[in-house]
């Protein structure tokens, strides 16, 4: 029954924080939001204490459970391994640990966390990694199939469901993001959790702890008849079936190899009774404990799109574009870029709750996969603190609306070469009337003759910006307005 606990336990796990990624309504994340903030790693960088004792806590009771039923990385894998395994029965079989690759990795990933790559380091992060897959290659599917059945129910006058736009945010991360999918996914359909085991920062950390587990997968030699099957169902290929041995430091408790044993030979049971068990059966042959990994579910492949705007079916909507910000602008919350580049694992989770599309993931080095504001597609809308509620490593900070509208993540400059009031000689004013802040007024071009066309003049003290000048201005592919940013948020 351990087996199968474990099983739904994950299967639960991995669907609800795969739903954190894929909803677009922003209803979720009040109900399922812990469910990010108990990863390892974010605990970790949010200095959240109370989520980190209870991990580490876990893992010395039960083993690396964390790895095999809240890792979603983890579980991803269990499922290649699982339809790799409908080909090929007992495939696996035990292989040494590759410590000094294992522990390169990790202080390797340390130095560069400290040093400021942070960007680069959370490539092999776990959360962040699969965060990674289900926004840029789920999320685009997800959507999709939500715009089929918004047609079709369309059609019998229904409103159940309503279209949503399908965009891919950053080229680069969606390529990060398959090829992530690809090495781990081949890694998985091959040899199980090898990349757990090798790779994974989280897994090395956690491995170490659970060497000294209190509870154990434990071999009883006196029942074993070295038939090997719990080693050739062991996806962690942590099982010496020769020495009636297990490396614990790689064994992610997922009872595969208790299920597999027709004679009840491996039990989980308390490390006293383990090693009493060894030192009674020293003479004859080394009894130790066995465990492995599993779950169950399936996750999907990538895709993208868009499509080209019309208006009527005629004209040709040119698309908005970035301008050239000397200093990106970061989330109301962040405080800063250098609190962003310190806390974000870049796992997107804030892009997926952004209801209005201004927050993507950079494609800058310095902060690679960690979100950055633009306001081609949306603004920063007042009543919307999403992002600040969901991030899980503390990298964007709760505010309430209130503080939000205060926070000034930036102001508005006006580019007067590309404003229509010049360009086009028309009235305009789009942008003062859009300013929830009313930090833009609009004034004649000529001051003495008060019927002139206006531009408009802007309050640096007043505007936060939100960008719903930028966005709502109607030059293309330029706005006449954009937001330039703080390094450094400020307050009204």
């Amino acid at each position: 029954m351990l087996r199968k606990f474990r099983v739904v336990a994950a299967a639960l796990c991995f669907a609800l924080i795969t739903l954190l990624f894929l909803d677009f309504t922003g209803t979720l994340h009040a109900w399922l939001g812990w469910l990010a903030k108990i990863q390892f790693l974010p605990a970790i960088l949010a200095l959240n204490v109370g989520v980190v004792i209870f991990l580490v806590a876990m893992t010395l009771l039960f083993g690396r459970i964390y790895c095999s039923v809240i890792c979603p990385l983890g579980v991803m894998q269990d499922i290649f391994s699982h339809f790799a395994g409908k080909r090929k029965r007992n495939r696996f079989s035990y292989s040494p640990a590759k410590s000094w690759l294992r522990w390169g990795v990790l202080v390797a990933f340390v130095a560069a966390m400290v040093a400021g790559f942070g960007a680069i380091a959370i490539l092999v992060a776990p959360y962040s990694a699969y965060g990674r897959i289900a926004q840029n290659l789920l999320s685009p599917l997800w959507k999709w199939g939500n715009n089929v059945l918004a047609f079709l129910a369309e059609r019998v006058d229904s409103y159940a469901f309503y279209s949503t736009e399908v965009w891919i945010g950053s080229l680069a991360t969606f390529a990060v993001a398959a090829v992530t999918l690809i090495v781990v996914g081949y890694l998985a359909w091959r040899g199980g959790r090898t990349y757990c085991n090798t790779i994974c920062p989280v897994g090395t950390v956690l491995g170490a702890l659970s060497r000294l587990s209190l509870f154990k997968p434990v071999i009883d030699t006196t029942k074993c008849i070295d038939c090997k099957r719990c080693g050739r169902n062991c996806k962690s290929s942590c099982i010496d079936v020769e020495n009636h041995s297990i490396d614990y430091s790689r064994c992610v408790v997922c009872f595969d190899c208790i299920e597999s044993c027709s004679k009840g030979a491996i039990k989980y049971t308390l490390r006293t009774k383990a090693e009493k068990a060894e030192k009674a059966e020293a003479p004859v042959d080394k009894s130790r404990k066995n465990f492995l990994v599993g779950a169950t579910l399936l996750a999907a492949s990538a895709a993208k799109a868009q499509e080209m705007k019309v208006d009527g079916g005629y004209a040709t909507i040119i698309d908005k574009q970035a301008p050239n910000r000397k200093t990106p602008l970061t989330p109301p919350g962040s405080e800063s870029a250098r609190n962003m580049a310190a806390h974000c694992t870049g796992c997107q989770l804030c892009v997926a709750a952004c209801p209005n599309q201004v927050l993507r993931p950079s494609a800058d080095l310095k902060t690679f996969m960690q979100p950055t504001m633009s306001y081609e597609k949306g603004y920063c809308r007042p009543e919307c603190n999403n992002c600040s509620q969901v991030c899980p490593a503390g990298a964007i900070k709760p505010l309430t609306l209130a503080e939000k509208t205060s926070t000034r993540i930036g102001h508005a400059v006006w580019v007067r070469k590309n404003c229509i009031v010049i360009t086009d000689e028309v009235e305009c004013g789009n942008c003062e009337r859009h300013c929830p802040s009313g930090a833009i007024t609009m004034v004649p071009i000529d001051k003495e003759n008060r019927r002139s066309r206006k531009i408009p003049t802007i309050n640096k003290h007043r505007c936060i910006g939100c960008g719903a000048c930028e966005n709502l201005c109607p030059a293309r592919p330029f706005s006449a307005i954009y937001v330039k940013g703080f390094s450094e948020h400020r307050t009204l």
